[in-house]
């Protein structure tokens, strides 16, 4: 597992134990943020190069609040 996926599960358990909730709600982002990184990161390894429109659809996903109820 990536060591920003540790750091980031770490800051979870951290918040958590302060009982805060807005650091706990940050630290659970910025984990799925690593997380998310991480397994891009990992799919694009092994998938062949994506052409530009390809690549702007992805972004598309990723500039949306689709799915993010904060």
């Amino acid at each position: 597992m990536p060591s920003k996926v540790l750091q980031a599960r770490s800051k979870v358990g951290l918040a958590s134990r302060r009982g805060n909730p807005e650091q706990i709600r940050e630290a659970r982002r910025e984990l799925a943020a690593a997380k998310l990184e991480a397994y891009v990161a990992a799919v694009l390894a092994e998938a062949p190069p994506l052409n530009r429109e390809q690549l702007d659809r992805i972004a598309v996903l990723l500039h949306s609040d689709a799915g993010n109820a904060s």
